[in-house]
């Protein structure tokens, strides 16, 4: 039975899917702070205790709100119903995984995010997700945030897609760091589709394209500022861009479709490709290391295209004592048929190597003998 394709499209959040930080979107505004200050004090918390910048403005959460808000799981998923999407998000999935089960694929979608988990699970999308990879908060016994409980930033992020791509999706299966065969990923990252909007997405894009998949910028479709878009796709960050736009018939979308139709090709040559590779391993099993190189080294003298290529194999072949007749019966082919070899075969080196296996006969060993005779006489 031919394994699933699937295809994971992995997304960041905000400026992806909602045009403004989701914190901003009220929560800022709930502290008495206007969103610029809030964000140049958050900063300033990192840097003047080299403290990562999620951190930080986690702590700024979590304190500021001290006598003005109780900051619970109830409370973040309510400020999350109140933040904006780009239009068409909220019926992207339903035509992205219909497109794909009409093709064969089975898309499943996955958030990998700065943000935070409890704000995102309050959004309309929430349930569209097979996994939202994001900071969270650790609350106490009350209910109320006291900790980070986990911190994504740029750089930990594409840890996730490591976790996608083996199928270990907890965040605490240390699993994600077995070895797993080729065949054995569940989304091999050719299946991965990776949507951001800046830099603290580039480790994740530049992983997923140069491991063959997808890596795609979005940028605000009503500012038209494709400056960050430019310079990822410059770089080799991206291999394309499109405007944040996920209704139907979008640039998006279609692209999204030209991905699902190129993953149903893609796996199908891939099949081929394990295929084959069950089929020589089957054939070579019981084979030992030292027959599979003695093999190679026919194939080498054999593809020889040079006289000091075939100076160079036959003195690694001068160690070889336990020909098989069939490599005896190749050997005796190539010194009759390829002129890289015939035509040197009365120099001392490929003249002393045809005599010693001469001396154990083979079909076409009286040929060879007359050969080497004859241009031994001139």
């Amino acid at each position: 039975m031919d394994k699933e394709t699937i295809l994971a499209i992995c997304y960041d959040f905000d400026k992806t899917l909602s045009p403004d930080d989701m914190q901003a979107q009220g929560y800022i505004q709930s502290l008495g702070y206007e969103v610029s200050d809030f964000w140049a004090e958050s900063n300033r918390l990192s840097e003047e205790n080299d403290m990562d910048q999620n951190l930080a403005y986690m702590y700024m959460m979590a304190t500021k709100s001290r006598g003005k808000l109780i900051v619970n799981r109830e409370r973040l998923r309510l400020d999350g119903s109140k933040v904006a999407l780009f239009p068409g998000v909220e019926s992207w999935f339903r035509r992205v995984n219909a497109y794909g089960a009409k093709k064969g694929v089975t898309v499943e979608h996955y958030i990998i995010s700065s943000g935070l988990k409890e704000m995102i699970e309050g959004t309309k999308v929430a349930g569209e997700f097979k996994k939202i990879y994001a900071s969270s908060f650790y609350f106490d016994d009350d209910g109320v945030a006291v900790w980070p409980a986990q911190v994504v930033n740029y750089t930990n992020k594409t840890q996730f897609l490591f976790r996608i791509e083996k199928g270990v999706l907890n965040v605490n299966d240390q699993d994600v760091n077995s070895y797993f065969t080729a065949a054995e990923y569940r989304v091999p990252f050719r299946n991965m589709v990776y949507i951001g909007d800046s830099d603290t997405d580039i480790p994740c894009m530049k992983l997923v394209t140069v491991n063959g998949g997808h890596a795609i910028g979005v940028y605000n479709a009503k500012t038209q500022d494709r400056s960050k878009v430019f310079r990822m796709l410059e770089e080799n960050r991206i291999r394309y861009f499109a405007p944040a736009d996920y209704e139907e018939n979008s640039p998006l979308e279609i692209l999204i479709k030209q991905i699902i139709d190129r993953t149903v090709t893609n796996d199908a040559l891939e099949r081929v490709h394990f295929s084959c590779m069950n089929e020589m391993r089957k054939e070579t099993e019981g084979i030992s290391r030292e027959a599979r190189h003695r093999d190679d080294l026919v194939n080498r003298l054999e593809d020889s295209t040079s006289f000091s290529t075939t100076h160079h194999v036959i003195a690694e072949m001068k160690s070889v004592t336990d020909w098989s007749e069939a490599q005896r019966n190749r050997l005796f082919e190539i010194a009759l048929r390829n002129d890289q070899v015939r035509s040197i075969l009365h120099d001392h080196d490929v003249q002393r190597f045809y005599e010693k296996l001469l001396a154990n006969g083979g079909p076409l060993a009286e040929e060879v003998r007359k050969l080497l005779g004859h241009m031994l006489s001139r």
